[in-house]
């Protein structure tokens, strides 16, 4: 595991040469949500596969590119473009951009998704804040990871979103009139999405929303220390006594309507 020591501090160090230390926030957008790197001023931009051990973006929808610059006075650094179990990476590669922004800087996290609505209260568009999550993965971005330089193996999961950033979001949303949900976030793999059995599984064990993301790099999160919340785009509704076949190019639409009240959101907590 020392090469992955190695592996991080050579792109931590790569990054700081191009102008990416001392942030203080991480952002990591989801599929189909971009808007919020136009709101970042003095903006420099490194494609993922100039960054030393990163890996690249597969997705279409993803743009595989890390910026850093400033909102208000707070240097941020953005992840436009995340990577995901389906892809065929290794849980360490995924979550691999998070240890990489801690050594940065960054002291806060905030991550973005798309998310399928099990909750039936929850319509497309809404944005959800994930109040907890399961973990219907089957890798874990810990596993092997027994050295004390890594961290507490055994990583203590009370609060993997920390409560008083959830609670600044909330407040922050109602000062911009945002109508903002709460819910339990459910990852699974995919690629695919879910059977009508499946929905009503995930429902039954508690989630309000269904994903392929996110909790791997809360895991790694809560690991090394950075306190982080996130919020769902809601771009399906998945009811499964009245399941529509869903196209990926509708779910892109319902993420890229919701986009611009998510970054003015972001943007706003960021400032504050």
């Amino acid at each position: 595991m020392e090469n992955l020591l190695e592996k991080i501090s050579e792109a931590a160090t790569f990054l700081k040469d191009n102008g990416f230390g001392d942030a203080k926030v991480g952002v990591v957008l989801g599929t189909g949500l971009g808007a919020f790197v136009n709101r970042v001023n003095d903006k420099k931009v490194v494609s993922y596969n100039h960054i030393p051990h990163f890996p690249v973006a597969t997705v279409e929808f993803h743009k595989g590119q890390l910026i850093t610059g400033f909102i208000g006075s707070v240097k941020v650094v953005v992840m436009q473009g995340r990577f995901h179990y389906y892809e065929g990476y290794t849980m360490q590669q995924i979550t691999f951009p998070i240890r990489v922004m801690k050594q940065l800087g960054i002291e806060q996290l905030l991550l973005s998704n798309a998310a399928g609505g099990i909750n039936l209260d929850f319509k497309k568009g809404a944005l959800v804040v994930i109040d907890d999550h399961i973990n219907l993965q089957p890798e874990n971005p810990l596993r092997g990871l027994n050295g004390p330089e890594f961290g507490n193996r055994f990583v203590d999961m009370s609060e993997p979103y920390n409560n008083a950033l959830n609670a600044q979001i909330f407040t922050t949303a109602q000062q911009l009139g945002i109508d903002l949900k709460k819910g339990v976030y459910a990852a699974v793999v995919g690629p695919n999405l879910e059977t009508r059995a499946e929905y009503r599984y995930i429902r039954n064990i508690g989630a309000d929303m269904v994903g392929m993301s996110t909790v791997p790099e809360v895991i790694v999160a809560n690991h090394i220390g950075l306190k982080c919340a996130a919020v769902s785009v809601i771009t399906d509704e998945c009811d499964p006594d009245n399941l529509k076949p869903v196209n990926i190019a509708e779910i892109i639409e319902a993420a890229g309507k919701a986009d611009e009240v998510l970054s003015a959101l972001f943007e706003a907590v960021i400032k504050q």
